[in-house]
């Protein structure tokens, strides 16, 4: 299972029930992500319905929501995560893919999961539409 999430700074992830931020151009990138990543195989883009609400045009082509998208998730599925733990489901996590807003934002809920022992294998900085700067990194987990 591949995860998608998007972190501020000290890898917050919500604030009073509400996501911290959003941008088009992250989402548009993620969608993009989430395709190749699914590409020629069986893999969809699953989300919680919260989530699905950054889709106001409808879900992407072949994308789920459902309240228990991360127990649905197979191999080749790709999770976009914005509120739920991973912790419970790390050892099904094969990448983690983050989109960081380089920003400090009030959290309340964080990132569950320790990512120092993770190795990161890429890192790209682009332009949102509502940031000057985001930045896309992707890590691996540590062998098991």
């Amino acid at each position: 299972m591949y995860s998608i999430l998007t972190l501020d700074n000290e890898n917050g992830m919500m604030f009073n029930h509400r996501r911290q931020s959003r941008d088009r151009i992250m989402l548009e990138r993620l969608v993009r992500l989430a395709r190749s990543l699914t590409a020629g195989g069986t893999g969809r883009l699953l989300m919680a319905p919260y989530t699905a609400g950054l889709f106001p045009d409808g879900l992407p082509e072949g994308a789920v929501a459902a309240a228990d998208f991360l127990d649905r998730a197979g191999a080749g599925d790709v999770c976009f995560v914005e509120d739920a733990p991973l912790a419970p489901h790390r050892a099904r996590i094969t990448c983690l893919y983050v989109f960081r807003w380089n920003r400090d934002y009030p959290a309340d809920r964080r990132l569950d999961l320790d990512l120092s022992g993770w190795e990161r294998t890429e890192q790209e900085e682009f332009p949102g539409s509502s940031h000057d700067k985001i930045t896309l990194e992707r890590y691996l987990p540590p062998a098991t």
